[in-house]
């Protein structure tokens, strides 16, 4: 099987680097994984399973690199990525292509990975304004308080398949800005475009281990958790390993922050633009094979929105199936075999439970890619808490239609369930929206918007059991996430001054 480990990397196909010390490394591992393109099954290259020397060489690097960086002027650290995102900018198409090639997305979506993240990088050259301490003239006599902004030292990223650019983007340039240096875990699936756009970092002027690179599974994430001179963990994956990673780095005194798994929902009311919210509802749904955790794998119908079911299968009938690179493509493959599999068992489970299968997605005819990891858009109704299909993400282009009578009952069963990453409202009616978005207990919500990941000048909002920590990636709280504050209380004496004497209380006089 092309995604089994292997005991050594043939020199015929590339090998991923480590990126330690500003040096790009071939690892001594023996353990090694296929990165394979899920069109074609395509092996394109080798990556390393890092060893614990590996690791704790590249910490030590960043470390190193720590003393120096944290004491780079702020337009220093601003250039470099207003340097970076222009280099991006440049390589746009390179960078998506590398992206399909390895995570199947289409070309216009990986394009859209990529910019959603360049949009973070423009952010992070905007570090002056957003490191910026407060004062306190004269508190008490004489007496000045005031903060600063620092960073924290060696900061660490742990990153999923789905958004091999976006994801990665959303972390090391905040955390480099602000002063820290980064340690980055690319998922092993597809680390291709996240090492191309680490080498455009470093060529915009990344420090030599101000930014490192490793690769691994589950050892080398244990290894960042423990690792006492990492002091904050930034994680985007599943809820089960979220989970893991927040209560082992916790356990060790670092600061995490954790944006896991979801069961988003968008509420279609009988007033919304039915063509727009078809044509939204269909797009994030499907898009991307339904891996997001921003997708809308379950839609609520109310009231008279019911009569609308055909419309929906209709919709997701026009959608194109083919490899990514392909013009027109709308779904391209799931990321692996395994994942095929396991959407294929939620369809099966959701027949089973009961639900009504309206649309079949399974083994859908590609040309030209007869072996592909295609799940073709699958719709389901009647859908109901407790079924499998709604109570688990499926992370593949699934829609699960869930059908009430009234808005109340459909914002009563969105907050019943324990997620709360993103949910979207579809109306024309801005009592109904207000109304949803006061009583909905979600962290980000749309309105007539079906993906509400919100642009960096906000902070990502993720809430209950789809997040652990308290602060969000980019955005204002993640300037809070990778620095810490130091308050400062001062008072100077001029020559001769008089101090009035000892004084024992704690009172400032």
């Amino acid at each position: 099987m092309n995604n089994a480990m292997q005991q050594a990397a043939p020199s015929t196909i590339p090998t991923v680097k480590l990126l330690i010390d500003g040096q790009f490394v071939e690892s001594v591992s023996k353990e090694w994984r296929d990165v394979v393109n899920p069109a074609t099954q395509e092996v394109l290259a080798r990556v390393p399973f890092a060893t614990s020397d590996e690791i704790n060489a590249i910490v030590a690097s960043a470390k190193t690199a720590f003393k120096t960086w944290r004491k780079t002027p702020i337009g220093v650290r601003a250039r470099i990525f207003l340097k970076y995102q222009q280099l991006i900018r440049e390589n746009m198409q390179e960078l998506a292509a590398l992206l399909t090639a390895e995570q199947g997305k289409t070309l216009a979506d990986a394009e859209g990975d990529i910019f959603r993240g360049l949009e973070v990088v423009e952010h992070a050259a905007n570090i002056g304004n957003l490191q910026m301490g407060e004062i306190a003239n004269n508190v008490a006599n004489g007496v000045d308080t005031y903060t600063l902004q620092q960073g924290l030292g060696v900061c660490a990223g742990i990153t999923p398949f789905n958004f091999p650019a976006m994801i990665p983007l959303w972390m090391f340039p905040m955390a480099i800005a602000c002063g820290n240096t980064f340690v980055l875990k690319p998922s092993e699936q597809d680390p291709m475009v996240t090492m191309r756009l680490v080498e455009l970092a470093l060529e915009a002027g990344i420090p030599p281990g101000v930014l490192n690179v490793v690769h691994g599974g589950e050892a080398i994430v244990n290894a960042i958790c423990d690792h006492p001179d990492i002091k904050a963990i930034s994680f985007v994956g599943s809820t089960k390993v979220g989970t893991h990673v927040y209560q082992r780095a916790t356990l060790t005194g670092k600061r995490v922050q954790c944006m896991m798994g979801a069961k988003n929902h968008a509420i279609v009311l009988p007033d919304a633009n039915k063509e727009q919210t078809l044509n939204n509802i269909a797009g994030a749904a499907f898009g991307a094979a339904g891996q997001r955790c921003m997708a809308l794998p379950v839609t609520v119908l109310v009231g008279a929105a019911n009569d609308w079911i055909p419309d929906f299968i209709a919709k997701a009938k026009t959608l194109k199936i083919n490899g990514g690179a392909e013009a027109g493509t709308d779904v391209g493959p799931v990321i692996s075999c395994a994942a095929r599999e396991r959407v294929e068992s939620f369809i099966v489970s959701g027949i089973e439970s009961g639900a009504k299968l309206e649309l079949d997605g399974r083994n859908p005819d590609v040309p030209g890619y007869k072996d592909g990891n295609f799940v073709g858009p699958t719709i389901f109704s009647g859908v109901k808490p407790g079924m499998k299909i709604y109570d688990l993400e499926i992370f593949g282009p699934v829609l699960c239609i869930v059908s009430v009578a009234t808005l109340d009952e459909a914002i009563e069963f969105i907050n019943d369930n324990p997620n709360g990453n993103g949910t979207a409202i579809f109306t024309q009616s801005g009592a109904a929206a207000r109304r949803f978005q006061e009583e909905i207990d979600v962290g980000q919500i749309g309105i007539n918007v079906p993906i509400p990941v919100p642009v960096p000048l906000f902070s990502f909002s993720g809430s209950r059991a789809s997040k652990l920590g308290d602060l969000g990636p980019y955005g204002k709280q993640v300037i809070l996430f990778y620095t810490q504050t130091k308050t400062i209380t001062a008072r100077w004496f001029e020559d001769g001054a008089v101090t009035g004497g000892v004084n024992t209380t704690i009172s400032l006089k």
